[in-house]
């Protein structure tokens, strides 16, 4: 059954959203019932950290980890905006302090090391605070013999208000995961729409195993940059989950529906004390993340 149908004259506002991709109005309840893909070309919606904590994690098994840290205005940077009016108005919009959560969950019973990149948070970028947590991240799964999964939404790469300390950030999460890599930990990455700038050429290219969902826009620098660059009209499908896949860049594309039990079975294969059966799942409940006095962050 179809569902992209014409917006009906006297309907209430909210029933209907335009997809980007496909540009159909599709239903939104429908939409939302299929975790927020179109039913008409599959296209995955951003969805917030929270509701990623919902759909992967045993329900009530997250606790988060390094709350306490939140950006500062290293430059004093001024533009149209602030950066200061910036992160104030990411946190109103997102009940979040920084692009990056991270803590410890299970998954079908197995304990992990779990983050995620908003990127609703001023696009996902990484600043300091965002490559301090992903570094301490790996240092926690490394301690703790754990495995490392990254949810990367990290579309606006390395973050241009902290200039040159973001930008430390490529390197640092880079080694950290490297050390437990070397030490025989597992770091599964799961890149969505969008990742790219510094945050692609460092910790989301890492994964011993890389996932990626449909459709999504993964490099260093956009499309449109290159082309004018190169001056060269570029392969269809440029940059795209699909194109990378076949180009031998990625291991899979999995749906977001189908995330969950993914992840389970890479973990059973990746780690011998992976319980045998899952459990049947409670009804999830939307993460709650604790409030904690604010720190600065070094890099």
């Amino acid at each position: 059954m179809r569902w992209a149908l014409s917006r009906k004259r006297g309907a209430p506002d909210g029933l209907w959203m335009k997809c980007p991709s496909c540009e159909a109005m599709v239903y939104r309840k429908v939409v939302e019932e299929g975790l927020h893909t179109c039913p008409e070309c599959q296209f995955h919606f951003r969805i917030s950290a929270a509701e990623r904590v919902d759909h992967l994690l045993d329900a009530d098994t997250f606790e988060p980890l390094f709350e306490e840290l939140e950006s500062i205005d290293p430059l004093g940077f001024k533009g149209k905006k602030s950066y200061k009016e910036k992160l104030k108005k990411a946190q109103e919009a997102t009940g979040h302090r920084e692009a990056a959560l991270f803590g410890t969950g299970k998954i079908a019973g197995k304990q992990v090391v779990f983050g995620i990149i908003d990127p609703n948070f001023i696009m996902g970028s990484m600043g300091s605070v965002v490559g301090e947590k992903i570094a301490r991240g790996a240092e926690h799964a490394y301690d703790h013999k754990l495995p490392l999964i990254i949810i990367s939404g990290s579309g606006g790469g390395a973050r241009m208000e902290e200039g040159i300390l973001s930008l430390f950030q490529m390197a640092k999460t880079s080694a950290a995961i490297k050390r437990l890599q070397d030490a025989g930990g597992i770091y599964i990455a799961v890149l969505t729409n969008a990742t790219m700038g510094g945050s692609m050429a460092s910790w989301a290219a890492l994964g011993d195993i890389t996932i990626a969902e449909p459709q999504a826009l993964l490099g260093f620098a956009g499309p449109r940059v290159i082309a004018q660059t190169v001056r060269q009209e570029l392969p269809p499908g440029f940059q795209t989950s699909e194109f990378l896949l076949e180009h031998g860049f990625l291991d899979q594309i999995c749906h977001r529906k189908e995330l969950r039990q993914r992840l389970v079975s890479m973990l059973r294969y990746t780690c011998a004390d992976m319980p045998v059966a899952e459990k049947p799942q409670q009804k999830r409940h939307t993460a709650k993340i604790a409030k904690t006095n604010k720190v600065q962050a070094g890099t």
